[in-house]
């Protein structure tokens, strides 16, 4: 399974939720018995008739047997491990809809699980997709600070905080001496609580690459210099930013005005790419163009220079043929759009589908074009996913 494939099936499996805990995760180390988990299943089917409510009986019965089925495909454990989801997705009371999904990884499962919840247990399959490229985010300013992470494409904020600290000029009959005082105290303690959080926060994460820092004042300056932050980590400052504001809105700030520290990452580079797109249908240029179809076209052309795809693309190609009458289609559509029934004549339909990702990575390599996959996290890739989420940067004008 590929990391786009196991991104979706995550998402979707996060999205289910069971009324009890009905929903099974099993997941099998790389290198472990099989037959261990086989017998461990057989034991839970007979334990499971003992649940007192009907219903939940039931779907726990369901999902363990189908389970269970799953595993005599099996003779060993894959090579990287096996995770398996299985439970009702109906979210109907009373009605039972138990689906089973496998995942067979491309990096190797290091814990064994089984467990019944109300949620499917997906951690270990994100620890496999989360981006590798983290960078560590502090904005402060005497009144506020926030921690965070520019994951990929993503930024995430860890926490906000708030100091105590009083603006410059003292109030009531307090010396301006002694007012000071009592200023850069509470100033010092702020720093120092922001570099305490800061350093517990970023050192718990191994992929961290670099800290950028950004304020709209010397605060910043007077951090990146002085002892807040673990001698390891202030090694990892790659930068600091003027930025307007300290608070949660001042990361994306720091994160825009970053792009010279950031120009390699993928935030920057999806940026800059859809950028071009964008500005190609602005100009009217000829150079960009969108649609499944139209796309597909061009590329038959060997006209396509970059094909961008959204990595929430939803649609794959269909071939339907009625098993009955001489019904036949062609048909890109989302694969929950999918007849299940003739649409001319009623009868079962014998469906073939092909996978856009993959059918676009063939016309790729015959062509010569690059394909690259973008988020849906940041503004661009949403506006992208707008415009229907697939798109094209030619070589040459085609009209």
């Amino acid at each position: 399974m590929s990391g786009r494939e196991l991104k979706q099936l995550i998402k979707t499996l996060s999205k289910i939720r069971g009324r009890h805990t009905e929903l099974v995760t099993v997941f099998i180390p790389a290198g472990y018995n099989i037959n261990e988990m086989k017998n461990l299943i057989a034991n839970e089917l007979g334990t499971a008739t003992n649940i007192k409510s009907r219903a939940t009986r039931k779907n726990v019965l369901g999902s363990l047997e189908k389970v269970a089925q799953k595993f005599k495909t099996y003779k060993e454990t894959p090579q990287n491990g096996l995770a398996i989801f299985c439970g009702n997705t109906s979210e109907k009371e009373g009605v039972s809809d138990i689906k089973i999904w496998t995942v067979e990884p491309q990096e190797p499962i290091n814990q064994r699980l089984y467990r019944c919840d109300q949620r499917f247990v997906l951690e270990p399959l994100e620890n496999m997709v989360r981006e590798k490229e983290i960078y560590g985010l502090i904005t402060i300013d005497s009144n506020n600070a926030t921690i965070g992470f520019l994951r990929g494409k993503s930024i995430m904020i860890s926490k906000k905080m708030t100091s105590l600290v009083p603006g410059k000029t003292g109030k009531g009959g307090q010396s301006a001496q002694r007012f000071e005082r009592v200023r850069r105290g509470l100033l010092l303690s702020f720093k120092k609580e922001v570099g305490e959080i800061a350093t517990k926060t970023f050192e718990q994460e191994k992929d961290l690459v670099g800290i950028i820092l950004g304020g709209p004042g010397p605060v910043k300056d007077d951090f990146a210099e002085g002892d807040y932050l673990s001698e390891a980590l202030k090694h990892k400052i790659l930068g600091i930013k003027d930025i307007g504001y300290a608070d949660s809105s001042g990361a994306k700030e720091l994160v825009e005005r970053s792009e010279d520290i950031l120009r390699e990452t993928s935030v920057v580079y999806e940026k800059n790419l859809l950028n071009r797109f964008f500005l190609n249908l602005q100009k009217d240029t000829g150079l960009s163009i969108y649609g499944i179809m139209e796309v597909k076209k061009t590329m038959d052309t060997g006209a396509v220079d970059t094909l961008i795809i959204s990595e929430a693309f939803e649609f794959d190609f269909f071939e339907i043929k009625c098993k009955k009458c001489s019904y036949k289609e062609s048909k890109v559509i989302r694969k929950d759009r999918v007849p299940s029934k003739c649409p001319s004549c009623g009868s079962e339909i014998f469906i073939v589908s092909k996978d856009i990702f993959e059918e676009f990575e063939r016309l790729c390599e015959e062509t010569g074009a690059k394909m690259e996959t973008v988020s849906d996290e940041t503004s661009e890739g949403v506006s992208f996913l707008r415009l229907g989420g697939i798109g094209a940067i030619l070589r040459y004008r085609t009209a």
